[in-house]
């Protein structure tokens, strides 16, 4: 009686993981980061003209470098802290050309305001040219459909 008492005391080591609290770690995750998403919008608010034009390809491990003109002709870069200050030409090309020797293969693009000239964006096309860089896309919003 007492040797059945003694193997009905013993159990097997359970070998499973719970996953459940991976699984309650994740969902907390992801509530942040969808929250903190939309917060993280680099540069300055611009009115992008509409423009009906396939998106470039950009490869997914390089963060492009964005250059932004205003509506004033100012000139803003996603480098760096203070993306919301203005910046001057010649620190535009020393930026840009030092982002282009560590990396020259990171795409450039302009983000120019829709009630920016024409000659402001070209101006900073030209900048970006003396800095270096081989190749500009320009950033565009698809225009809404017309609505019947």
């Amino acid at each position: 009686m007492a040797l059945y008492k003694q193997q009905r005391l013993r159990r097997k080591p359970v070998a499973e993981i719970n996953v459940v609290p991976y699984i309650d770690v994740m969902l907390v995750l992801l509530i942040i980061f969808m929250i903190t998403a939309p917060m993280l919008t680099q540069g300055v608010q611009v009115d992008l003209p509409s423009a009906d034009a396939n998106p470039v390809d950009v490869p997914e491990n390089l963060e492009p470098l964005v250059i932004s003109v205003d509506a004033d002709g100012n000139y803003y870069a996603s480098i760096g802290e203070n993306q919301d200050q203005t910046i001057g030409a010649q620190d535009l090309i020393a930026r840009v050309s030092a982002v282009l020797r560590r990396n020259p293969e990171t795409p450039v693009m302009v983000k120019g305001d829709s009630a920016a000239s024409y000659g402001q964006v070209v101006g900073a096309m030209a900048l970006l040219q003396k800095a270096g860089v081989p190749n500009v896309g320009l950033i565009t919003q698809r225009p809404e459909p017309p609505t019947q």
